[in-house]
C-alpha cells in the first residue's frame, strides 16, 4: 500500500517527467492528469469538487491513461488502493435501496445468502441510484484492467449482482429503473447495466452468465424505444414506456457504443457484427448532432447552464467513441476526437492546464473543476493513437 500522501506527489513528478519522451497527445494527457490529482483527496478517497459517480469517472480515465504508458502505473495503483480502502466513507447514502427489507444505511455490508464473492462489500458502493452504482462498477474494471487485482474484479461482480435483482423495470419484460424508488426509466443506467455485464462476459469467469445478461438486456433496449429514428438517444421513457423526447446528452451516445463494443467481443460476432452496425449508426447520429463544424463535441447547456452532472457527459461520450474506433476504425470518428482534444489544447485551457466544459473555449479558472478536468482528460487519452 502506498502511503497517503505521496500519492499526489508522485503523481506531480512522474508525469512532469514522462513528458519529455513522449509524444505530443501523450504530452498533453499528461498535464491535465498532473492538474486532475491536484484535486485528489487521499483521505475520502474521492476528487475534490465533485460528486460521487463522478469519483467513478475521474478513476476510470487515471485507468486508461496508465494503459497507454507504464510510467504512470505506480501512481495510478496507488490512487486504486487508496480509494478501494477508504472511499465507501464518503458515499452519501451507503447501501441504500438495495434491497426492500435493508433499511438502514448503517455502513455495514449487506449480505444475501448465495450471493457471489463480492457482492456484500459492494453494498458500500451503493447509493440507491442505479447509474451512480454501475459507474463504480466500471470504474473497477478498468482498474482491474490495470492491475489484474481480482478484489477489483469481484466488487464489479458484487455491484452487477445487487443491481440484476431491480430487473425488470416498470416498462415490459426487462431493463432497470433508475433508483430505488421505481419511478422512472432512464436510458443511462439501462446503457451501463447492459455495459457492465458485457464488460464482465469478457473478464469474469462465469461469462456465459454475464454474456446472457447482456444479449438479454441489448434485446430489450433495442426494442424499448429509447432509439430515435435518427439513431440518438432521449433521456429516458415516460409512464406509458414510451420516448419521452428528452434532451439527447452526449454520455447517453456514449455509454451504449462502448456496451455493444464488449458484447460484439464477448459474442464473438464476426465483423460485419449487428452489434457494432448498431453502434455505428448510433454514433454518426450522435456526431450528427452534438458536433460543430470543426468537429468538436458540445453539450446543449453550454457555456454556462450545465450542472454538476452535465459537465462529466462529454468526455464519457468520447471514450467510448475510441473504444468503438478501436474495433470498427471511420474517419468520422478519429475526426471528432482529434478535433476535440486538439480545440481542448488550444482553446479550453488555462495556464495550470485546466480545462472548462466548452472545450471550444473561453475557458476561467473559475469553470474548472475536477468533473471538466477529468472529461477533458478522456477527450485528450483518446487522442493517443
Amino acid at each position: 500500500m502506498h502511503s497517503l500522501t505521496p500519492i499526489i506527489t508522485l503523481t506531480l513528478t512522474l508525469l512532469s517527467g514522462a513528458s519529455a519522451t513522449n509524444t505530443t497527445a501523450m504530452d498533453h494527457a499528461y498535464a491535465a492528469a498532473t492538474t486532475l490529482q491536484t484535486y485528489y483527496n487521499p483521505t475520502t478517497g474521492i476528487w475534490n469538487t465533485c460528486g460521487w459517480w463522478n469519483g467513478a469517472n475521474c478513476l476510470t480515465t487515471m485507468a486508461d491513461l496508465s494503459l497507454k504508458n507504464e510510467t504512470i502505473n505506480e501512481t495510478a495503483v496507488g490512487v486504486f488502493e487508496n480509494t478501494f480502502r477508504v472511499a465507501t466513507n464518503t458515499n452519501p447514502y451507503p447501501a441504500r435501496g438495495i434491497d426492500a427489507d435493508y433499511t438502514a444505511a448503517n455502513g455495514t455490508a449487506y449480505t444475501i445468502p448465495g450471493q457471489p464473492t463480492g457482492a456484500a462489500n459492494a453494498s458500500l458502493w451503493l447509493d440507491g441510484s442505479y447509474d451512480d452504482d454501475m459507474w463504480w462498477g466500471l470504474a473497477w474494471v478498468a482498474a482491474y484492467d490495470v492491475t489484474g487485482v481480482s478484489d477489483y474484479l469481484d466488487l464489479a461482480e458484487g455491484v452487477f449482482y445487487h443491481l440484476s435483482r431491480a430487473w425488470p423495470s416498470l416498462c415490459g419484460n426487462g431493463g432497470i429503473d433508475s433508483d430505488y424508488t421505481h419511478v422512472y426509466v432512464g436510458a443511462i443506467p439501462n446503457e451501463l447495466f447492459l455495459a457492465l455485464g458485457a464488460q464482465l462476459a469478457n473478464r469474469a469467469a462465469d461469462s456465459e452468465y454475464y454474456l446472457d445478461w447482456a444479449k438479454r438486456q441489448w434485446a430489450w433496449f433495442e426494442a424499448s424505444g429509447l432509439i430515435n429514428d435518427d439513431h440518438t438517444i432521449n433521456d429516458g421513457l415516460t409512464t406509458a414506456c414510451t420516448n419521452n423526447g428528452m434532451t439527447v446528452w452526449s454520455y447517453n451516445q456514449g455509454v451504449i457504443l462502448g456496451a455493444l463494443v464488449e458484447l460484439h467481443r464477448a459474442a464473438g460476432s464476426p465483423a460485419n457484427s449487428t452489434y457494432l452496425e448498431a453502434a455505428g449508426k448510433i454514433a454518426q447520429g450522435a456526431i450528427a448532432a452534438l458536433t460543430d463544424a470543426e468537429g468538436v463535441v458540445h453539450e446543449s447547456c453550454e457555456p454556462d447552464a450545465c450542472d454538476s452532472n452535465e459537465t462529466q457527459f462529454k468526455g464519457i461520450f468520447v471514450r467510448n467513441l475510441k473504444w468503438l474506433q478501436g474495433v470498427a476504425p471511420n474517419e468520422t470518428y478519429a475526426r471528432v476526437i482529434n478535433a476535440s482534444a486538439a480545440s481542448l489544447w488550444a482553446n479550453d485551457r488555462t495556464d495550470a492546464n485546466g480545462f472548462g466544459v466548452d472545450w471550444s473555449g473561453p475557458v476561467t479558472a473559475a469553470g474548472v473543476n475536477a468533473s471538466t478536468q477529468s472529461s477533458a482528460l478522456d477527450a485528450l487519452v483518446a487522442a493517443i493513437w
